[in-house]
Parts: C-alpha cells; structure tokens; sequence
C-alpha cells in the first residue's frame, strides 16, 4: 500500500469494485431518501443505517479547483501539475476528485464533467472527471498547466 492507495476494506469494497467496473457509488438512505459522499455506515443527514450503494450517473459539475504544480508524494510527484477539484455530482453531493483532459485556462465553476476511470498502478481505479464535451485539442489525459495557473 501506498500513501495514495485507499484503505479498501468490507464495507468501501462495493465502492472500489464499482469503480474497476467503470462505475460510480454514492450511498443513499433509505429513510430520508438524501444522497451523500463520501460514503458512511449511516445517513449523515438523519443518523439512520439504512443507507445503501446506488449508482450515481457520472454527470457532475465544477464546484472549485486548484492546479498542483508540486507534490513530492508518490505518485503525485510523476503527474504535476495536475487539477485537484471538488465536484457537485447531478445526485447533489461533492466529491474531491481530478480534472482530466482539459487545459486549467478552460476550466470554470459549473462547467459540465462527466465520471471517467483512471487505473493505478497498484490495482486501484479511482473515479476522475472530464469536461462532458472534450476540449478542443485536448485528449491527454495530464493537464498541461502554465506557472501562473491558481485557484480559481
């Protein structure tokens, strides 16, 4: 295990399987009906155990980001810079995730994304997101940042 592999274990197993799959999980409660992430033995809305895995729809929206331009962690430090970015899924809850395949000057609050998997080189695929409608001369799957790129 690496710093960046997550903690797998019986109850995120679903999620991680899902995902090597080429699909998305958020957790719903069966009570209130609410969505959330990341995912909980229980509703963080309305404290019950009736939450269950279902199937998000891959489509979400840019909420913020911020371009990297150093990380000295493995693996991170092979891909700077990269678009760390928090995500509103269509179900109603954000995520941390990355932008992919998309220069950072293109990036906007509420552009639309859509889910895309990137496998890791120890076993695990995690769940990135592109722009729904790939941008023009993009089709890396590494941002290309200049210096000056920030938070926007």
């Amino acid at each position: 295990m690496t710093p960046a592999t997550p903690d797998i274990d019986d109850f995120t197993r679903p999620y991680w399987e899902a995902a090597a799959a080429g699909e998305l999980l958020v957790r719903r409660c069966a009570a209130c009906r609410r969505p959330h992430h990341y995912p909980r033995e229980f509703c963080p809305h309305c404290w019950s155990e009736d939450v269950h895995w279902e199937r998000a729809s891959g489509r979400a929206t840019l909420y913020t980001w911020s371009v990297v331009h150093r990380n000295d962690l493995p693996p991170f430090a092979g891909r700077v810079p990269y678009t760390a970015a928090l995500v509103e899924l269509a179900e109603g809850v954000r995520m941390m995730s990355e932008v992919v395949e998309c220069a950072p000057d293109r990036l906007a609050v509420g552009m639309e994304l859509e889910v895309a998997f990137r496998a890791q080189g120890d076993g695990v695929t995690v769940p990135v997101f592109r722009p729904s409608q790939p941008a023009q001369g993009q089709s890396s799957s590494r941002s290309q940042a200049s210096p000056g790129a920030s938070r926007r």
